[in-house]
């Protein structure tokens, strides 16, 4: 137990280095998974390759991609760069299929009603699509974030600096405190930034917490719906003012002999 006391300096190095390989590739994944999701639910025809070819990227183990990265972009095989790369191919195969799903999931009515009032395709995915889409789209990139999180201790092997450093250390020096700090914190960073997505979230849609309370969802809907329907037993000529018909005089107008 006086390990991690003694070698905190290193684990909270460990766990800025960890931090700086996972949010650019997190960060990269979203900004560009949702354009390709958004493409395969406008374009079918090219979605579902694109699909396809996000699932097979997904399937490539992580050591042999690991290589090939530098193959390909001729970056140096132990770098920030190939780190990130590889991670961000990872984040995009996970997360484009839900995006793909969070823009289907938007009722195509309230479509239908923006474009009616005059939208354009620009507003109407900025205004309407991505605000009702953000949901399930929160819901894929927190499990991004905590795979990209697990996923970065890999790095270790091929010489990057990360929490997976504790790990590999520790197991080749027989400490096992060591292991446990690097499982530890990778853990709770994991749950940290899961928390900090969940509220990012939660902030951007404000509804769903009114409508998790039991509170009227606004004037937008609510108040177009009441408008739209009568209520039970409603008198229409009351609640027009109208006069009542000839012949019948009100009962305030009676007059007693």
């Amino acid at each position: 137990m006086n390990w991690p006391l003694a070698n905190w300096q290193l684990i909270l190095q460990a766990g800025v280095d960890h931090l700086l390989l996972s949010l650019p590739a997190i960060l990269l994944s979203v900004l560009i998974a949702i354009p390709i999701g958004r493409l395969a639910f406008r374009a079918p025809r090219f979605g579902r390759p694109l699909l396809a070819v996000a699932t097979l990227a997904y399937a490539i183990p992580a050591l042999p991609l690991l290589i090939l990265i530098p193959a390909l972009l001729g970056t140096p095989l132990r770098s920030w760069q190939t780190m990130v790369v590889a991670l961000t191919v990872y984040g995009v195969a996970l997360l484009v299929r839900t995006a793909c799903d969070a823009f289907t999931a938007v009722d195509p009515q309230l479509r239908d009603a923006a474009v009616a009032v005059g939208f354009s395709p620009r507003s109407l995915f900025w205004r309407v699509d991505l605000p009702l889409a953000v949901p399930v789209l929160i819901s894929g990139i927190r499990v991004v974030t905590v795979s990209t999180i697990s996923l970065v201790t890999i790095g270790a092997l091929i010489g990057v600096p990360s929490l997976g450093t504790l790990l590999t250390d520790g197991f080749q020096r027989g400490i096992a405190a060591e292991i446990w700090s690097g499982v530890i914190v990778t853990v709770l960073l994991a749950l940290l930034l899961d928390a900090i997505v969940l509220g990012i979230g939660r902030l951007l849609t404000p509804w769903t917490r009114r409508a998790a309370g039991g509170v009227e969802p606004g004037p937008g809907a609510a108040g177009a719906a009441a408008a739209g329907s009568d209520p039970a037993g409603s008198d229409p000529a009351a609640e027009s003012g109208a006069a009542p018909e000839s012949g019948a005089a009100p009962e305030s107008a009676a007059v007693t002999p």
